[in-house]
């Protein structure tokens, strides 16, 4: 429960590079060099979601509802982002390395939650999720910058900085098990990347392109991973320019890890298995337009949040062996997983923004899943299929530090026996930032 709280809470995204010392609200400087700075949100949406019911038979669970007649939902909570409070702490210059410190703790403003009577929402429950995602300090001179601590992914991780609905809340999860934030368009889109522990290098910046290489802590491939006795490797190369009134951001990620299933497993004990993924995307920015997209492709990696099989064999429904584990089939093997995201904003003028997006996981069947395709719903799992999602927002900006949002989200899963369900929701929300 606590390993799928902090994924779905870390589904919200917010790094140095987007709030970082340089739009900090205020700074404190001492005569020695030293400056702390802190910047923040207060993010708070109303949600109301109506859900179809949930297929009968063992499947992949859907992170829309697991209730078998039709849902709706109404709740008061944070969307995508928690809300942020952060602190900077700038070291003196020495022999020309900068030096900084980040954390950021991102606490959830909701009471506990829940579906079908399980951690039922409580009004005594006033101990929101508090999540210290952002720990880690830089040091930057001529030659890169190093980065160690625990801080987000480089695999997806600018396609989820590019969303939209980073700061809104697009799909809505009926709330359950746990989880404190909005989806956005995690799951139907790309894949949730993840805050983890790791030590980076970036190369300095040739002419806008630049180089990041991540060496982060392993995770779990699947519900059967035995030995993770080697790091996970992540890498991206990005190009970022400016052409009079045209921005355009272009970048490529990549992710690899290997692991060896436990001995103990039912198929394939002792054996080797991996993750591997790529993802590529473009921002094109004139007049006021933005327009984005972003793919990826790779085996091993899951649905919802990079590497999930472990979750989705537990936590998500099935047992480990024959259950519907996203990331790998029931024999232990690699499914392979895609997906895209197309988006377009206008920012009509400094109060008024609009835009629309629309994205899609998909996950093809293995040859082990083909084989036992007869027993869907007997004795083997039915896989997911696709996700996809649809996203309507309106932007509001009261004042420089205050926003309000209007939003209309409609998902769909579909899985292997073609079995649907889809939800319809409308949010509404505001946003405080210093």
């Amino acid at each position: 429960m606590k390993r799928f709280a902090a994924i779905t809470a870390g589904a919200a995204i917010l790094t140095l590079s987007t709030l970082g010392t340089a739009n900090a609200a205020f700074t404190v400087g001492g005569e020695n060099g030293w400056q702390l700075s802190t910047d923040g949100i207060v993010d708070v949406f109303n949600t109301y979601m109506s859900v179809s019911p949930y297929p009968s038979g063992t499947r992949s669970i859907s992170f829309l509802s697991v209730n078998p007649g039709t849902t709706q939902s109404n709740q008061v909570t944070v969307g995508l982002l928690p809300s942020v409070i952060a602190f900077n702490v700038k070291a003196p210059t020495v022999n020309g390395i900068e030096s900084n410190v980040r954390v950021g703790i991102y606490p959830s403003i909701q009471n506990s939650s829940g579906e079908g009577g399980v951690d039922s929402q409580n009004r005594f429950q006033t101990s929101p999720n508090i999540d210290f995602r952002e720990f880690f300090y830089t040091a930057k001179g001529k030659y890169g910058e190093f980065l160690a601590g625990r801080a987000l992914n480089l695999y997806q991780g600018k396609s989820i900085l590019a969303d939209m609905v980073l700061l809104t809340a697009g799909v809505v999860p009926i709330p359950r098990l746990g989880t404190t934030t909005t989806l956005g368009h995690i799951g139907y889109g790309y894949l949730y990347t993840n805050f983890s522990a790791q030590m980076r290098y970036t190369t300095p910046d040739f002419s806008g392109f630049k180089v990041a290489f991540e060496l982060g802590e392993p995770y779990n491939i699947s519900a059967q991973t035995g030995k993770t006795n080697m790091p996970r490797f992540e890498t991206e190369l990005s190009y970022a320019t400016t052409m009079g009134k045209t921005t355009l951001l272009a970048y490529m990620s990549g992710l690899y890890q290997g692991a060896t299933r436990s001995d103990a497993a039912t198929n394939r004990p002792g054996g080797y298995e991996n993750s591997l993924g790529g993802d590529a995307g473009v921002t094109v920015g004139f007049s006021g337009v933005e327009l984005h997209a972003a793919g990826y492709v790779g085996q091993g990696l899951g649905m919802i949040s990079a590497q999930d099989g472990a979750l989705a064999a537990g936590v998500m429904g099935g047992t480990p062996t024959t259950g519907p584990s996203n990331a790998v089939d029931g024999g232990g093997y690699n499914r392979t997983q895609f997906g895209f995201l197309a988006q377009a904003t206008y920012q009509l003028n400094p109060e008024w923004k609009f835009g629309i997006n629309y994205g899609q996981n998909r996950q093809i069947e293995s040859d082990y899943d083909k084989v036992r395709r007869p027993i869907y719903g007997t004795g083997y799992g039915i896989p997911m299929f696709k996700q996809e999602a649809v996203d309507f927002m309106i932007v509001y900006n009261l004042t420089k530090f205050i926003q309000f949002i209007g939003e209309y989200a409609y998902a769909q899963n579909t899985w292997a026996d073609s079995a649907t369900q889809h939800s319809n929701g409308f949010n509404i929300g505001t946003m405080f930032y210093w």
